[in-house]
C-alpha cells in the first residue's frame, strides 16, 4: 500500500484503538472483530510508513508518531460529523449519541430531568451520562460534554461557567439533636466526619479538609459523593454536601451554617472541534439553562 492510499476509515479504527488501548474494546465500539481491527491498524501503519502503537500484553500504547496523528485524526472525525449533520440534518430532530460526563452529585441530582427532556423531544437521540467522580478526557472522546468544578487550563477546549453552588455541613436530624448546642467548630471534636479519600480527590475544589480543620483522613471516606450521602443519611457522621443534594433529603440538617458556608462553581467543558455539531450544541445549551435555573432557584430559597 502506498502512503497516498491512507483511508479515513482506517483513521477511524486508529482513533478507537488509541482511546481504548485494546483491540477487543475498540472492536465493540466499531462493530468489528479484533482481528479485523488489528489488520486495519497495520494497514494504516504501512500506508504512513510509521509505527503508531507499541504492542504488549497490557494493550496498545501510542508511540510518538501515534500521538502526533491523534490530533489530526480527531480533526477529521469532527469534520465528518459536521458533514453528516449538514447533509442529513435538515430535520429539527436530533439523532446520534451525546455523552455527558459529570461528577456523581451532578449526574444524580441535576442532569436527569434536563437530559430526559432532551430525549423526549428527540427520540432518535441517544443520551449517555457517565456518572463518575473524575474529570473526563474530551480529547479521547470519553465524553462530548463534561461538567467540571474548576476550569481546565490546557487542551483545545471551550470552557463556559455555568453557575455557582453552595455547600454546608450536614448531619442526620437524630445525630444533630444528640450533639446539643453547637456554636463553634471545637464543639464538633470527636464527632465522626465523612468526606473524600484524600489521595483520590481529583479536583482541589473538593478538598474540604482545611475548612473542617482536619489533619487526618475522615473517619468514613469515599471518592463517591453518593456513598458519602448515604453514610450521612444513616447518621454515621457529618459531611459537607452541596445544598442541591441536601435539599432532596428533609432529614438532613445544617450544622454551623454561618461558619461553614462554601461556594463553588460548575463549568461546562467541550472540545473546540464540536462547534458545528447540532446535537452537542443543543445538549450544551439545555444543560446550562437547566443547571442555572435549578441552582438559581435553590439560591433564592436559602
Amino acid at each position: 500500500m502506498q502512503k497516498d492510499q491512507m483511508k479515513w476509515d482506517d483513521l477511524r479504527v486508529f482513533l478507537q484503538v488509541a482511546r481504548n488501548s485494546r483491540l477487543v474494546a475498540a472492536g465493540k465500539v466499531l462493530g468489528m472483530d479484533p482481528a479485523t481491527v488489528g489488520r486495519r491498524v497495520s494497514a494504516l501503519e504501512t500506508a504512513l510508513g510509521a509505527k503508531l502503537f507499541d504492542r504488549s500484553p497490557q494493550g496498545y500504547e501510542l508511540t510518538e508518531a501515534g500521538r502526533n496523528l491523534v490530533e489530526h485524526a480527531q480533526g477529521m472525525e469532527s469534520i465528518a460529523s459536521v458533514a453528516r449533520e449538514d447533509v442529513g440534518g435538515s430535520s429539527d430532530r436530533l439523532s446520534g449519541v451525546v455523552r455527558i460526563g459529570a461528577p456523581d452529585g451532578v449526574s444524580n441530582y441535576l442532569l436527569t430531568e434536563a437530559t430526559a427532556a432532551l430525549g423526549r423531544d428527540n427520540p432518535d437521540l441517544k443520551i449517555q451520562i457517565v456518572a463518575l467522580p473524575q474529570m473526563f478526557s474530551l480529547s479521547r472522546r470519553e465524553a462530548d460534554l463534561a461538567i467540571a468544578v474548576s476550569p481546565p487550563a490546557a487542551g483545545r477546549l471551550k470552557v463556559r461557567k455555568v453557575a455557582d453552588y453552595r455547600l454546608h455541613l450536614y448531619g442526620a436530624r437524630d445525630l444533630v439533636e444528640t450533639l446539643g448546642k453547637v456554636e463553634r467548630r471545637a464543639d464538633l471534636e470527636g464527632v465522626p466526619c465523612i468526606g473524600y479519600i484524600s489521595d483520590m480527590i481529583f479536583d482541589k475544589e473538593l478538598d474540604y479538609a482545611a475548612v473542617m480543620g482536619q489533619e487526618r483522613e475522615p473517619c468514613l471516606a469515599s471518592n463517591s459523593l453518593i456513598v458519602q450521602l448515604r453514610w450521612t443519611l444513616a447518621g454515621h457522621g457529618l459531611c459537607i454536601l452541596p445544598d442541591f443534594v441536601a435539599a432532596e433529603h428533609p432529614d438532613l440538617v445544617q450544622v454551623l451554617p454561618d461558619r461553614i458556608d462554601l461556594t463553588r462553581s460548575y463549568y461546562l467543558v467541550r472540545h473546540q472541534d464540536d462547534d458545528r455539531i447540532a446535537r452537542v450544541n443543543r445538549a450544551a445549551e439545555l444543560v446550562v439553562e437547566y443547571l442555572r435555573t435549578e441552582l438559581g432557584a435553590l439560591g433564592r430559597k436559602t
